[in-house]
């Protein structure tokens, strides 16, 4: 198992530790359900330096993410992010990432961490444009401030006006004593914060800053528990649960995120089934009973028939009911459709409902 440059801070703290995508990481601390709360209220900090980072440079750098991503890239400006995915050619999805525009030369890509090595082979093995590439996610440490007193929290650390940061933007600039830093207004918890970039030997002084700055804020650091408990209320989709690479962005409900405006892996297949409207849908659905659905609970219709299964499910800390993600035969995906969890013996009414679960 590989260590992050804080897992000695962890283990110091007392956080419990488990193996997640071949790194020793914090699931939590406290515990999910004070942790939860304290971000959707307050303010909390993630250690998520398991994230991979490439860097993706020269004068055909766009054309290279142009080719491989779902999302149009030529939408970007210098200091702009954006949400993308890679297909592939079978219909499913690579993987999910965050495209960060440095200047029209030089992108960072953010992937998950159990896929670094795959996503690097899968864009390399595009990369006909040649466009120079450099994985840099050895190197670098990622922390995420999230909840709605992150931007006054951490106002003194740096010289950027946090409060009016726009949402998906970033600045190259200094903070809590580091000169230059990524600091960008992305998050996966649904309640506003920012994400720090810096290289591994300052990430550190980063955090102990960033501790001492929102102290008089209550901050306390956060598991990954936490982490996947915030992201399923907003519905954020989580690779290798909610989509993989059997599952397509259509039926995943990322069309937002899939532009046919320009031409891309597999772009023709899933522009026709966008237009025939795919087979199953990614669903959202909360429990009318009590009972907490979890990931790979079969989905059942009302004559007991299984037509899906759970992709994630847990108890919402913040709407105090059973909460969950799953594929379901299209017919089922409109609001107020009435499905069934098979929970264990139980077989647990559930309605699909509108995304997000939580509305703040």
């Amino acid at each position: 198992m590989k260590n992050t440059a804080l897992t000695h801070v962890h283990e110091a703290l007392g956080a419990k530790l488990v193996p997640f995508a071949g790194y020793n990481m914090p699931v939590q601390y406290e515990g999910v359900n004070i942790e939860h709360e304290t971000v959707r209220n307050g303010v909390g900090v993630f250690d998520v330096s398991h994230m991979g980072e490439f860097l993706i440079l020269g004068p055909n750098a766009t054309a290279l993410i142009q080719k491989v991503c779902s999302n149009d890239a030529s939408k970007l400006f210098d200091g702009k992010a954006q949400y993308s995915c890679m297909p592939n050619n079978e219909g499913g999805i690579v993987d999910d990432l965050i495209i960060y525009r440095i200047n029209e030369e030089k992108y960072v890509l953010v992937v998950n961490a159990s896929n670094i090595q795959k996503d690097w082979d899968w864009i390399a093995s595009h990369n006909d444009v040649g466009a120079e590439m450099k994985d840099v996610s050895e190197n670098f440490s990622l922390l995420a401030i999230q909840g709605p007193k992150a931007a006054k929290a951490m106002q003194s650390l740096t010289s950027v006006d946090l409060e009016n940061m726009k949402y998906y933007t970033f600045e190259i600039a200094d903070f809590a004593g580091i000169e230059h830093t990524i600091i960008s207004a992305t998050g996966y918890t649904g309640s506003g914060g920012f994400e720090i970039y810096c290289k591994n030997s300052e990430v550190e002084q980063v955090w102990n800053k960033v501790m001492e700055a929102g102290a008089e804020y209550g901050i306390k650091p956060i598991g990954l528990a936490a982490r996947d408990t915030l992201r399923l209320e907003m519905g954020f989709c989580l690779y290798g649960n909610d989509i993989n690479d059997t599952t397509s962005p259509i039926e995943a409900g990322l069309g937002w995120i899939t532009k046919f405006t320009k031409e891309f892996t597999n772009s023709e297949y899933l522009k026709k089934q966008k237009e025939q409207g795919p087979e199953r849908r990614l669903v959202a659905f909360e429990l009318d009973d009590r009972g907490i659905p979890r990931q790979g609970y079969d989905i059942v219709d009302g004559n007991g028939h299984k037509i899906g299964e759970v992709t994630s499910g847990t108890m919402s800390p913040s709407l105090k009911k059973g909460i969950g993600l799953g594929y379901v035969p299209s017919v089922f995906k409109e609001v107020g459709s009435k499905i069934n969890i098979q929970i264990r013996k139980n077989v647990v009414p559930a309605t699909v409902v509108k995304l997000p679960f939580y509305k703040g």
